[in-house]
């Protein structure tokens, strides 16, 4: 039986590269949000491992493997939907795919999205970074159907291409999730201005969990982790710090919202 109103959670950290210290801090803070009765709850992008990118093949694993196994467990303990936002996962070759994963509330894994936009992108004195060095883009547009309505799956810097949001919105998408690590130049320029427009466009929930804090590589996260409603407005923010944040997610209101300006259906262009 779906669900019309639940409590939905974005969890903000800073993450390292030490994967067991990541994954305890992990499972704490989604503790913390079951207590307060979320009922999903989206963790950041990379949120396992946040190293230096020589060390990424290293790090990833394959799925299953032992930490979606601790992630598993930890879902169907709580009886939430999980939304791991990112782990390294082991491909093909000397690259990994950054992939997103669905848990249930049974500790099913249902989705699993590789991140289909490699952050390649360079601009001096304030970023470098070459993702597509350590990592293999994904080949798919991901939505599962759950309890809470139809889940739609993007990872970071997928934020700036809009035909991933309405390909997602046309396969059926009511939320969708943007797990990051937002550069902090591109994040307090854009961020919050493309989550509120991705919301806007397509009326859905954006649940969008950011990194914070300086990475082992020196990469400065923006946080500001926000959840955003169908007509664009912030229903949640995060300090600066880590922390969790929550909102209601009303699907009564976000058919009226569609209702009452069915721009969805005006649609023109493919």
């Amino acid at each position: 039986m779906e669900t019309s109103r639940f409590i939905a959670a974005a969890i903000q950290l800073c993450a390292g590269s030490d994967k067991a210290a990541n994954l305890d801090k992990a499972e704490s803070f989604v503790a913390e949000a079951a207590r307060q009765a979320a009922a999903l709850v989206v963790l950041p992008e990379v949120f396992l491992s946040r190293g230096l990118r020589a060390e990424e093949r290293q790090a990833a694993e394959p799925i299953p493997g032992p930490s979606t196994e601790r992630l598993s467990a930890l879902a169907r303990g709580l009886k939430i939907h999980l939304i791991a936002g990112s782990i390294l996962e082991q491909g093909a070759g000397d690259k990994v795919f950054n992939t997103s994963l669905v848990f249930d509330a049974r500790g099913e894994l249902i989705a699993r999205y590789r991140k289909l936009h490699l952050f390649d992108v360079d601009i001096p004195g304030q970023v470098s970074i070459r993702e597509s060095d350590t990592r293999a883009p994904g080949d798919s547009v991901v939505t599962v159907p759950t309890v809470f309505g139809v889940l739609g799956l993007s990872v970071c810097y997928d934020l700036r291409f809009p035909e991933l949001y309405r390909q997602l919105t046309r396969a059926g998408a009511e939320i969708i999730t943007v797990p990051s690590a937002f550069t902090f130049p591109t994040g307090a320029a854009h961020w919050e201005v493309l989550l509120r427009a991705r919301a806007i466009e397509n009326q859905v929930y954006i649940l969008a969990p950011d990194q914070i804090g300086r990475s082992p590589s020196g990469v400065v996260d923006f946080g500001n982790s926000m959840i955003i409603d169908p007509w664009g407005k912030a229903l949640a923010r995060a300090a600066d710090r880590e922390m969790v944040i929550f909102a209601e997610i009303d699907r009564d209101y976000q058919a009226r919202v569609r209702r009452e300006l069915p721009c969805l259906t005006h649609i023109k262009l493919l």
